[in-house]
């Protein structure tokens, strides 16, 4: 299959400071992720593709928490008014923040469009489409259809969070998606969230393919 750059989108989340080693809320070998996904950027933007990226971008107080809610603590699970299941986390990627902002060594250069989600202090956001209330959107597909967009290949973390759930989105709104196997790092909260994510994106008809082999399809 041979990738045509104009109509494909790189799609980059959440690779923030604090999901990174030494941050907040780290994810073991985060910045690993780096790398590749500036190879892959560069290479789109030379030929014509267009580069959107994530961040998690959460006021102070944010719903997600834990530190928001007394007596809870990170890991701990709550229902709120607007959503149910939501996992509470460390305060991370508040606005503003060296935590919340793009890890240093990433190119941001050939980005051309930033979603920042979570910025609702009642609504957490994981999907690069839709907040957690699952209807409420970011706005990004209407941007991708009226730019001919018909593939979204993604990188980022964190595997069994934000890269599944807009990567799951991305499916279901009817785009071919490809994660980049060696450019997604997860969190593997519960445990074997990241296996049982991965298995869900496949079983779903979502490719992984390595950063290798998309530069090789690339056109």
């Amino acid at each position: 299959m041979t990738i045509n750059a104009t109509k494909t989108l790189l799609l980059i989340i959440d690779v923030q400071n604090d999901f990174c080693p030494g941050g907040a809320l780290a994810v073991t070998d985060g910045n690993a992720v780096v790398e590749p996904i500036n190879t892959l950027s560069r290479a789109f933007a030379a030929k014509g593709g267009r580069i959107a990226a994530t961040q998690d971008w959460h006021c102070t107080g944010h719903i997600s928490f834990a530190s928001s809610h007394n007596g809870k603590s990170a890991g701990d699970v709550i229902d709120t008014q607007l959503v149910k299941g939501q996992v509470l986390w460390p305060d991370h990627c508040v606005l503003g923040t060296k935590g919340a902002a793009f890890h240093d060594d990433l190119d941001v250069n050939p980005i051309s469009m930033i979603i920042r989600k979570g910025f609702r202090q009642e609504l957490d956001s994981y999907s690069a489409f839709y907040e957690n209330d699952r209807k409420t959107a970011t706005g990004l597909d209407g941007w991708m259809k009226s730019l001919g967009i018909e593939t979204v290949i993604m990188g980022g973390i964190a595997t069994d969070y934000c890269v599944f759930f807009s990567a799951m989105d991305s499916n279901n709104l009817g785009f071919k998606t490809i994660i980049t196997s060696d450019a997604v790092r997860g969190v593997g909260y519960p445990q074997g969230s990241v296996e049982k994510a991965i298995t869900d994106m496949k079983n779903a008809g979502i490719e992984f393919l390595s950063s290798k082999e998309l530069m090789d399809r690339l056109n």
